[in-house]
């Protein structure tokens, strides 16, 4: 949610390149920003302070286009969750003495407790945020210990929570002390000092090496030198991984918005995921992050997928798929839900948790608390090195790069593709054993053959972006919206009244065509648009989308639909038609659903709002 960054090196450049780093941090989401700095040679231990309320812009013209030259600085960008935004609430904080800054990403549970102790101690608070608790609890350390990393490494003995922190000193000039947990940090290795970021994609432009802290760890970041250490004072060694992501991918190589965009690398993005993983001659998927689990895999008898968000949609579909294919029986869960139950888990199920960023904080503590229970814990997630990747038994990348809109496109599809070769993986495990369904192998090749075909379909479909504009026009003066679909592209009808309502700040609610008459249909009138998937009219339920279409045009209810190319019924019941190339009926959403995420990035822009920011949320939430 919040972003980090920091910078100590040989360049006198820290400030822009904190800056230039929180730019990168943007799509994470925040209301206020602020960055401190190291003073240049013979001044080195001053520190200079800049917090502003809004965008990092606002920062950039406040430091002023000379900033100071500095070897080291830290910078934040703060989405608020203890405190209203505002200046003295924004990061970096600071200690009694103002020696001590840092910055947070976070939750400190025991901030009231802790507070308290300290204001008796005669500490004196200046914000309302968890985070100044830090401060002055490094404060207290450093009077009792010599090194800035010691002080911090005692301090956080004393911290319940979760915590991604950066911290310098003005008695210590030009060092850096990091440490996390359960919220992502990497270090990166730069020809002429050492980077700091809770993503990647504040890296990119710098170095490709990186190094992932692990929850409890330590990390110390001189000119000179880095070291790591746990919070019992062990020296640790490190791997160092390489980012392998293409710069260009986080930039907005001539479109107006990443969300748009990334809408229109979809062809792209689901032809990486599959790439080399598909085995046509054979009917075969090759899924080698799920191969490492060897006979494990043999004893799985059920799967529960977790997640959050639009990655809990993906795992309704994925939930049809796998009963379809695999029969295998399967539960979905809102991680955040999940997490707090009792779940009956054990050694033959298996918990798959689906995360873009692998840094969700609900999805990892699912994750988590599926390995106490002993399942056999599986990931799908699309960052390399993520907290959810390392920490699961086993897994499956997407493969698309970067994703910056806030609001997911490219990787709701991909999630949706990778689970469709997870649920072939299984079925052909499981027909090998003679348990599931007993897929066919011809049966598995025409999966596999319309996953080849999908992102020519997928270009096909981008085709349609000026109707589709049109229809934005058309409708945008309606602020109510009902979204429907059966069976596959019911979560898909969820998943695109999603998107409407994070960007383009209108009401929309996706349900169930089967639920329209248990409550639904009370709202429909000539000022209530619906958008249904409809799906193929060789699906066993189309007669009764039919049926359901019928209902609404019988109340005057202005309907778009979303139909498969051929279908001779649905123009004369529709105001309006978004026609899709046919595809396996398992596969439809992802088809379907890519003109309605066009539908929604047009309704926002035609408001005048920015779909790459919407208010008040967050690219990745890792915090509860």
């Amino acid at each position: 949610m919040c972003g980090i960054i920091g910078y100590v090196g040989k360049s006198g450049d820290a400030v822009n390149i904190a800056l230039r780093g929180l730019e990168q941090l943007e799509y994470r989401g925040y209301d206020s920003a602020g960055l401190v700095c190291h003073g240049f040679g013979s001044r080195s231990k001053n520190c200079r302070l800049y917090k502003t309320v809004g965008r990092v812009e606002n920062l950039v013209k406040k430091i002023g286009e000379n900033p100071q030259s500095s070897c080291c600085a830290i910078a934040h960008t703060r989405w608020a969750t203890h405190g209203v935004p505002s200046v003295k609430n924004a990061h970096p904080h600071y200690d009694c003495k103002k020696e001590i800054f840092l910055v947070h990403n976070g939750i400190i549970e025991n901030y009231e407790y802790l507070k308290e102790a300290l204001q008796r101690e005669g500490h004196k608070f200046v914000s309302d945020t968890d985070t100044e608790v830090l401060a002055h609890l490094i404060e207290r350390s450093k009077e009792k210990y010599g090194t800035l990393e010691d002080a911090v490494i005692d301090a956080l003995c004393y911290v319940k929570g979760t915590f991604a922190l950066a911290v310098i000193s003005k008695t210590e000039p030009n060092k850096i002390i990091a440490s996390r947990r359960s919220s992502p940090l990497i270090v990166g290795l730069g020809k002429d000092g050492y980077f700091l970021a809770s993503d990647a994609s504040a890296l990119m432009t710098h170095t490709k090496k990186v190094v992932y802290l692990d929850d409890d760890e330590v990390a110390v970041l001189t000119p000179e030198s880095l070291g790591f250490l746990d919070l019992k004072k062990n020296r640790k060694n490190k791997r160092v991984d390489l980012i392998d992501w293409d710069i260009k991918t986080a930039q907005k190589s001539g479109f107006p918005h990443f969300m748009l965009k990334e809408i229109h690398e979809q062809p792209a993005a689901i032809r990486d995921s599959l790439r080399g993983r598909l085995i046509p001659r054979e009917a075969e998927v090759k899924l080698g992050g799920l191969e490492v689990l060897g006979d494990r895999l043999k004893e799985i008898e059920r799967f529960v997928i977790a997640s959050c968000g639009t990655s809990y949609y993906a795992g309704l579909i994925g939930e049809y798929i796998f009963e379809k294919y695999a029969g295998l029986p399967v539960e979905v869960d809102f991680a955040s839900e999940f997490r707090y139950r009792n779940p009956v888990l054990n050694k033959n199920t298996a918990v798959l948790v689906i995360s873009q960023s692998g840094e969700t904080a609900d999805t990892l503590a699912a994750l988590r608390m599926a390995k106490k229970k002993g399942a056999v814990t599986l990931g799908i997630v699309n960052t390399v090195g993520s907290s959810i990747a390392r920490e699961t038994d086993a897994g499956v990348y997407n493969h698309i790069g970067p994703e910056i809109g806030v609001a997911s496109t490219k990787a709701f599809t991909s999630q949706v593709a990778v689970l469709a070769l997870c649920a072939l993986f299984f079925a052909r495990l499981a027909s090998r054993q003679g348990r599931g369904n007993n897929l066919s192998k011809a049966g598995a090749g025409e999966i596999i053959k319309s996953l080849y075909l999908l992102p020519p379909q997928l270009r096909e479909v981008l085709k349609s972006e000026e109707h589709i504009k049109r229809l934005a026009k058309k409708y945008n003066k309606y602020n109510n919206f009902l979204f429907l679909g059966r069976k596959f592209n019911y979560p898909a009808a969820m998943e695109a009244a999603l998107k409407l309502k994070e960007i383009s700040y209108s009401h929309a609610e996706g349900y169930g065509a089967g639920e329209m008459k248990h409550g639904p249909i009370a709202l429909i009138d000539e000022n209530f648009p619906t958008i249904a998937i409809v799906g193929s009219p060789a699906s066993r339920v189309y007669e009764k989308m039919i049926s359901n279409l019928e209902e609404i045009k019988a109340r005057r209810g202005p309907l778009v639909a979303v139909a498969e190319k051929g279908d001779k019924n649905i123009s004369r019941l529709a105001d309006d038609v978004i026609y899709i190339p046919k595809t396996q009926e398992a596969l439809n959403p992802i088809l379907a659903v890519v003109p309605l995420q066009l539908f929604a990035y047009y309704m926002a822009v035609l408001r005048g709002l920015d779909p790459d920011k919407p208010r008040n949320l967050a690219k990745s939430v890792t915090v509860e």
